[in-house]
């Protein structure tokens, strides 16, 4: 069976976290973010607001982000990403996934400063000329958050389709006061995650890493086939 567009999307994307500085055009943004909005949502809600970030204002979040970072602010977030406690073969696969990510960079096990170094990079949004803050309004359900995923993975394979690189930023919910009190947001939205966007920097050695994915038996169960 030959190998559908989509499919290439899906097996080429990755999270990207090395950029070139060329500015992403807003007629581009526009179109990927129309893209997203095409995803499906339960009772057609549409949850989700995507704040776009570039130049100074951009600049401002991350200045704000650097200074509660270095005043060891304590986290504020408003929701729970990973689960509590994180079960050991979940952890297992986390700390997989940040062992080959510093093996990349030549940043030892050990090495405390250099991996909160490379951790502290999320807040500025890998240094990508384009930032997006999601947010959610605060009442939706648990669903509405699935609803919001299949908006962001149509966000992300849209812009790959477009020749440019994202990253999911989960760590920017991290001060979501912060992020909330810096672009002035309404009280009644939540802040899920940030967005990097921008063309990929090929001979950075962060983006060398690849995250490897479950066998299909692992994670899916067939009943009724013939074969």
């Amino acid at each position: 069976m030959t190998e559908t567009k989509t499919e290439q999307l899906l097996w080429q994307r990755r999270s990207v976290r090395g950029y070139h500085d060329t500015p992403v055009p807003r007629d581009a943004v526009t179109r990927i973010l129309c893209a997203a909005r095409r995803a499906p949502s339960g009772a057609n809600l549409q949850p989700g607001r995507f704040h776009v970030l570039t130049g100074a204002p951009f600049e401002g979040l991350k200045g704000a982000l650097a200074l509660a970072v270095a005043e060891k602010r304590p986290m504020v977030a408003q929701y729970s990403y990973f689960p509590q406690p994180m079960p050991a073969d979940l952890k297992a696969r986390q700390r997989t996934a940040g062992y080959a990510l510093y093996h990349a960079l030549g940043i030892e096990r050990r090495d405390i400063a250099g991996r909160k170094a490379q951790f502290d990079k999320n807040y500025r949004f890998f240094d990508a000329p384009v930032g997006i803050v999601v947010t959610i309004q605060k009442d939706m359900g648990k669903g509405c958050f699935m609803d919001l995923g299949m908006s962001l993975m149509a966000l992300f394979l849209a812009a790959e389709d477009l020749g440019y690189g994202t990253s999911g930023i989960g760590a920017v919910a991290n001060y979501a006061d912060v992020v909330q009190q810096t672009l002035d947001l309404p009280d009644d939205e939540l802040v899920v995650c940030g967005v990097a966007l921008g063309r990929t920097d090929e001979d950075a050695k962060v983006n060398t890493v690849r995250t490897e994915r479950d066998e299909l038996n692992i994670f899916t169960s067939f009943r009724g086939f013939d074969t």
